[in-house]
């Protein structure tokens, strides 16, 4: 789900969820559940939630996981960030830059 959708949705009642055990990470929403499974620092396919076939790599540094998704020459970066109970997630698309709050519910 594009950035535009995650900002909207509270607005047109759209739920979405994310969770993360091990190096499986759920996503959920009105639109779609998707799920990947990875190794990190390893290449693996990725269709993703609107349907993107993708080359990704996630990685870890500190309390930071780095998610880049590549596909059609294009490049995607989710940077997610443990702050107390939540969870900062930065989405990059060449010089577009959006910043998503998630709180434990």
């Amino acid at each position: 789900l594009g950035p535009l959708i995650k900002e909207w949705s509270p607005l047109l009642d759209i739920d979405f969820g994310m969770c993360q055990t091990g190096n499986v990470t759920k996503s959920t929403s009105t639109f779609k559940n998707t799920e990947i499974s990875f190794r990190p620092g390893e290449e693996f396919d990725e269709i993703t939630a609107d349907d993107r076939n993708c080359k990704s790599v996630v990685t870890m540094d500190g309390d930071k996981l780095f998610h880049v998704q590549k596909w059609d020459g294009k490049e995607t970066t989710f940077v997610r960030e443990i702050k107390d109970v939540k969870v900062d997630m930065t989405f990059t698309f060449d010089d577009i830059v959006a910043v998503h709050q998630y709180e434990k519910a």
